[in-house]
């Protein structure tokens, strides 16, 4: 964990993005790149170099792994096959990275309210938090579609803030990407770079986001809550 102070009050609130801070899910998104690659004749990608562009949704893994930006006529077509590639295999190799259930426990035995806010639509997000065995736990799970705006847009935060019955102000946002710290710095949210997770591109690593507090493992949230419960065993790197 970077020398960040520890928070000096707890939180009303902790929301999570989902892919690449919650959850491990490059796998389940490569794999429908790939397959796209297959078809056109081409060879798949090594997940490594597919994983960072993850947190981008079908933009990045698209752009990396098709060489076709959003911009471009073919996008549209090539999205819409992503996602119903993807829809029919949103878990078969998604997991909680490690430690995060430890850390969601410790939430749940502080009484602090917790929930998820990704840019993934929302007919995503809540079966993928099932299949977890979370969602039930969790105070939102809102998607990119659940409100008219997407992150870095602050309002998906702030309706999760209205969901859960908190002041904005009072809460901290999760998240692995620079649009999520921008997300949560516009919804009055104190913030925490997931330097863990899929963070982009490397011309802008997680330390230069301007985020309240960095962590490189999802345990290291309960350190800076000032959470007391039992630490993980590690079982190899949340990567």
């Amino acid at each position: 964990m970077t020398p960040y102070p520890r928070f000096q009050t707890r939180p009303q609130a902790v929301f999570f993005d989902l892919d690449g801070t919650l959850a491990d899910t490059a796998a389940d998104l490569a794999a429908p790149v790939n397959a796209m690659r297959v078809e056109r004749g081409l060879e798949p990608l090594p997940l490594e170099a597919l994983r960072p562009f993850a947190s981008m949704g079908a933009r990045g893994l698209i752009g990396r792994g098709l060489g076709v930006a959003r911009e471009e006529p073919a996008f549209e077509a090539l999205r819409v096959e992503f996602l119903e590639r993807y829809e029919a295999g949103m878990v078969v190799h998604t997991r909680l990275f490690d430690g995060v259930p430890e850390l969601l426990d410790a939430l749940d035995a502080a009484g602090l309210r917790w929930g998820v806010v990704s840019n993934k639509v929302e007919r995503y997000v809540r079966p993928i938090l099932a299949a977890l065995g979370v969602l039930e736990r969790s105070a939102t799970a809102i998607g990119g579609d659940t409100t008219a705006f997407a992150k870095p847009h602050p309002e998906p935060l702030l309706h999760a803030a209205r969901l859960a019955g908190v002041d904005a102000g009072g809460c901290i946002y999760v998240g692995d990407d620079l649009r999520d710290v921008e997300a949560g710095r516009a919804a009055g949210m104190r913030t925490v770079a997931a330097a863990y997770g899929y963070c982009g591109h490397e011309d802008q690593p997680p330390h230069t986001w301007g985020a309240d507090a960095l962590v490189d493992h999802p345990w290291e949230m309960a350190a800076l809550l000032r959470l007391t419960a039992e630490r993980p065993t590690p079982r190899g790197s949340v990567l």
